[in-house]
């Protein structure tokens, strides 16, 4: 059997790396992206080449979106290269940045960086890439808890998580017509360094998250690997259009 593809982007560290490494333990093989450190990157590569898989890594910023068509140019060159494929199984749309102000301060050069990132971003990204994905393969976008509630200091990231939200409804019905799902997943608290790590290194704030969330404890990274894995794995294929919350019962 041909062993299936899926693209993510931001896959070199944090929820992208443990997404990377649970779809390759399962037998998938990975075409990251990353931002700038490239070292990091090719670590995950040597990591899915232990498990038995191939993968390969290719810069992309996600919010420069004039950039998409020459990096479709690249996935599709790598397809053939690397994998001897012309199409990918799974798009995965989780590279973000976490900017903290409140609503009264968001300044218009931060609400636009969270749009060309979280939002323009995906948005375009998928567009340029459906020729290269296979009919009847996925996309799954990522959202955050806080399209769910509101904590002050998040307004404008969680704006875009919940436009993504509708987007892929949109797009399960739209793209329905080539048996491709579209589902969102939308992580809570999780032990990063995304924000600059303030779930993970806070104690404070770790034991606010752990004490609201019905599980007992702040999420880890492979919390999400495992759980992307599981919405991609071969008996979800009819969920579509929906949002799914991996959180651990955070704010119930």
């Amino acid at each position: 059997m041909t062993r299936k593809i899926a693209l993510i982007t931001g896959a070199s560290r944090g929820l992208g790396k443990s997404a990377a490494l649970h779809l390759a333990a399962q037998g998938v093989d990975i075409i990251g992206t990353y931002h700038s450190k490239a070292d990091e990157a090719q670590a995950v590569v040597a990591q899915i080449e232990q498990l038995g898989g191939r993968a390969a890594m290719l810069k992309l910023d996600v919010g420069q979106s004039a950039t998409f068509g020459d990096f479709a140019h690249e996935v599709a060159g790598v397809l053939k290269d690397v994998f001897a494929q012309e199409h990918f199984d799974f798009l995965i749309n989780n590279a973000g940045i976490g900017i903290h102000a409140s609503f009264a301060e968001t300044t218009e050069a931060q609400f636009d960086h969270l749009v060309a990132v979280h939002f323009k971003g995906p948005f375009f990204l998928t567009q340029t890439l459906l020729p290269l994905i296979r009919d009847a393969g996925r996309i799954l976008n990522i959202s955050s808890g806080l399209a769910r509630f509101s904590l002050p200091g998040y307004s404008a990231y969680a704006a875009m998580k919940g436009a993504m939200e509708v987007l892929t409804r949109y797009q399960a019905k739209e793209l329905g017509a080539r048996r491709i799902s579209v589902n969102i997943l939308a992580p809570g608290a999780i032990e990063t360094d995304f924000g600059g790590g303030a779930v993970r290194d806070n104690a404070a704030l770790n034991s606010l998250v752990a004490n609201n969330t019905a599980l007992g404890r702040a999420g880890l990274p492979d919390d999400i690997g495992g759980a992307i894995a599981s919405v991609l794995a071969d008996g979800s294929h009819w969920i579509t259009g929906q949002r799914i919350e991996a959180s651990g019962g955070m704010f119930l």
